[in-house]
């Protein structure tokens, strides 16, 4: 698991999306919750070139909540590898946030599965 991640509010524009995760070294963002009552999203490079830039559209007119996935799928601590592995497998996604009760604690990736957790399962 990284334990580095970027949270940002729905209102964000992806212009603005894409300087901080540039800044921050990041390759997803999770999108906070609106509420106690809501789910956290998650918002990808790739939903950005997909979605904005190859669709032509303005990234300082687009917001990330048109064009997060939400609810983010998300994975527990201690969740072994190979079932975060078939997770990720069985419904297409290449990373997801890790959350404990509510807390987010880092973000699980193929990359990450791989080179870390792989050695220690």
């Amino acid at each position: 698991m990284a334990d580095s991640f970027v949270l940002v509010e729905g209102m964000t524009t992806v212009e603005d999306a894409i300087r901080i995760a540039r800044e921050k070294e990041v390759k997803a963002l999770i999108v906070n919750k609106r509420d106690e009552n809501d789910e956290y999203g998650l918002v990808l490079m790739n939903d950005i070139a997909k979605k904005v830039l190859a669709k032509d559209k303005s990234p300082s007119r687009v917001n990330v909540y048109e064009i997060m996935t939400k609810p983010a799928l998300s994975v527990v601590p201690d969740m072994q590898v190979k079932y975060c592995a078939r997770l990720f497998e069985r419904f297409g996604i290449s990373r997801a946030p890790v959350i404990d009760n509510g807390e987010i604690l880092g973000m699980v990736s193929y990359n990450t599965i791989v080179m870390f957790g792989m050695l220690n399962d």
